[in-house]
């Protein structure tokens, strides 16, 4: 098997919403830092149990911080270890930042003299990678996204701006206002387009400690949009995927859908 960048790839590709997934995630100190010289310190990892640092370090090749005003802005004492990458921000201007991995990827398989194949990689390699004599060439295209906001001083909403391409989070409620008990409006847009009726979850770090995954799953409306409150203070695992998984056939492989887009991110419900 062929990989490119295997560990995005393999990280971003499927985000299961089971207790067992391996999901990664990226974890801002605070998301609302009030200081006259305000930074904050983000952890990333791939990981069983949310938040926990248990299983290996998620690569940050395709980091983007994007600022208050809509410009980049460059991590500062990035780490990567054995368990967990780390970077700090500094936060020259008041207002929200987002810092993003987005990945492209593909996935495929193929018959090459009657033996079946499987290749994983970048788009551009799979022109190159896939040899000329394959046959029954399935190929599906990936586009993920993993992101986490942390504000300094003030919230706005610059770098919720949506891109176009594939599932994103452009809040009503803005993540770093969210307080335990009160409602907050979310939308979702899919190709720049309200993502009607898309199923995502929410699930509460510190899984070890309760036993149970505790997940709450919620569904958008017509319009790409939702209104809910969260229970309880902490910080969520947001997930959703589109399309739905198609049921499963016994003795017949998963069907792969052309195209898989997904979207996760962390964020911080304060107390009331």
């Amino acid at each position: 098997m062929n990989m490119s960048k295997p560990l995005a790839a393999l990280a971003l590709a499927g985000l299961a919403l089971n207790a067992q997934a391996h999901r990664p995630w990226m974890v801002p100190s605070s998301s609302m830092v009030e200081s006259k010289d305000p930074w904050v310190t983000v952890d990333a990892a791939i990981s069983e149990d949310l938040f926990d640092i248990d299983h290996q370090a998620l690569k940050l090749d395709a980091l983007e911080i994007t600022g208050p005003d809509g410009a980049r802005v460059q991590p500062e004492n990035s780490l990567t270890g054995r368990l967990r990458s780390v970077f700090d921000v500094k936060m020259l201007k008041p207002g929200t930042y987002k810092a993003a991995i987005v990945s492209h990827n593909m996935m495929a398989s193929y018959k090459l003299n009657g033996e079946s194949k499987r290749w994983r990689g970048s788009e551009e390699a799979f022109a190159k990678d896939i040899p000329a004599g394959a046959q029954d060439v399935k190929a599906t295209r990936m586009l993920s996204r993993l992101e986490t906001f942390f504000s300094a001083n003030s919230t706005n909403d610059a770098v919720f701006k949506p891109s176009g391409a594939g599932l994103e989070l452009v809040p009503l409620t803005h993540p770093n206002d969210m307080r335990a008990g009160e409602k907050a409006s979310w939308r979702f847009l899919l190709d720049g387009k309200p993502a009607a009726h898309q199923a995502f979850s929410l699930v509460a770090g510190g899984v070890r400690y309760r036993g149970v995954l505790g997940e709450i799953r919620l569904s958008t409306d017509a319009k790409g949009e939702v209104t809910f409150t969260i229970p309880a203070a902490g910080m969520y695992f947001l997930s959703s995927s589109w399309p739905a998984a198609a049921p499963a056939v016994a003795d017949q492989p998963a069907v792969q859908p052309p195209r898989r887009v997904s979207y996760s991110a962390t964020v911080e419900v304060l107390p009331e």
